[in-house]
């Protein structure tokens, strides 16, 4: 069948996107899904920093490719292999299927799923098939999703269902930026009511941590950033202190308030100087999560000893290490109790023709969530 997509040919075009236009809307044709594969009519679809590291080339990967891999939408046509899902079920798409049968999804650790990513990295679906063409040319799908498109082939993998009371332009936000941000302080940094934490990067995943934490009555919850209008943001939003990590003496008013550092520090800013600071104001015994995604090349440095001497760890944390099947309904429930207003993280809904004017915005640190609504 035909749709459309939005197909990046070409990494690294100068700012401002708006005039370079990066991403093209182009026709494609789009195959009939396999036996354990589905269509899914995409009505929302978020735009992550994820994406903007393809765009700027932070995150090389082969081209073309359609992007995209934050969104919900309805299933309308099924494989004859597919046993969980049928036409009409209301998804949430998730950008690490779980192939359930590998080691690490035997263990309860589906983010790290072997031949999800080797897909990833192949640019195809679980299957190692590719269902996307354009003028006949075979065009990748951004890991296992490639949801900036009307409608989308996946593995069944790569969607979980949800209840169809849940707005689906709210439901987009759960498959990226919630997972992400959310299971970095809850599932990475196991952190506890009544524990400290602190959130280093207010972009739409790192605030999706900051209402984490206040859900889970985390005391005090400490915003990080370096933009004034981040912090003020994060305030309103319920963070009892914000921090600009550039101020001198920043690390040591950290420890004032918690008397020594936090339990948790969760880094989202892609940064290694930001990861720095987040390791830098764990207390004794804490923990340091890292969920960001700096250049492949960055490196940061610790003092080795304090490994051993403070007992501070530090882990990483790939889509929160969430278990998707478990973690979306949970935080669903959450956003539609309101103990977790997702829906105040989406600053602007825009049409799939305005894609390269969202990402400029999100490049220039001018929006936090900005989700595309299809027709």
């Amino acid at each position: 069948m035909k749709t459309r997509i939005a197909m990046l040919s070409e990494m690294g075009l100068p700012r401002p996107y708006t005039d370079s236009q990066p991403l093209k809307i182009v026709e494609a044709e789009l195959d009939d899904p396999g036996p354990t594969e589905m269509r899914v009519k995409i009505a929302a679809a978020g735009l992550c920093h994820s994406d903007l590291s393809s765009i700027n080339g932070d995150r090389p990967r082969a081209m073309p490719v359609a992007l995209g891999h934050e969104a919900a939408g309805i299933v309308e046509e099924v494989g004859n292999a597919v046993t969980r899902f049928a036409p009409g079920d209301h998804v949430v798409l998730i950008f690490v299927p779980s192939c359930g049968q590998c080691l690490p999804c035997a263990e309860g650790r589906p983010a790290l799923c072997q031949p999800a990513a080797k897909a990833a990295m192949g640019g195809s679906l679980l299957s190692g098939e590719k269902r996307i063409r354009v003028d006949g040319e075979v065009v990748d799908h951004h890991i296992g999703v490639s949801a900036f498109s009307d409608y989308v082939v996946i593995d069944q993998g790569s969607a979980v269902k949800i209840g169809k009371d849940i707005p689906l332009d709210k439901a987009a936000l759960l498959g990226c930026a919630v997972l992400t941000g959310a299971g970095a302080a809850l599932n990475s940094g196991t952190l506890k009511t009544g524990q400290s934490c602190a959130i280093v990067g207010l972009g739409g995943v790192g605030l999706a941590g900051l209402l984490a934490a206040l859900a889970a009555s985390a005391y005090p919850v400490i915003a990080v950033d370096l933009s004034a209008a981040k912090r003020d943001f994060a305030l309103e939003l319920g963070a009892h202190h914000v921090i600009d990590p550039a101020e001198e003496g920043a690390v040591a008013k950290v420890q004032e308030l918690t008397g020594g550092g936090v339990d948790v520090a969760v880094e989202v800013a892609g940064s290694t100087r930001a990861l720095r600071f987040a390791w830098d104001i764990v207390k004794r015994g804490g923990i340091a999560v890292t969920a960001g995604l700096p250049h492949p090349d960055d490196e940061v440095s610790i003092p080795a000893a304090a490994l051993t001497v403070s007992e501070k760890s530090l882990r990483g944390s790939y889509v929160g290490s969430c278990v998707p099947k478990r973690d979306i309904p949970r935080f669903a429930d959450l956003m539609m109790s309101g103990a977790m207003p997702i829906e105040k993280l989406m600053t602007h809904k825009i049409k799939l023709e305005d894609i390269n004017e969202g990402f400029e915005r999100l490049a220039a640190g001018d929006a936090i969530r900005q989700v595309i609504v299809f027709d």
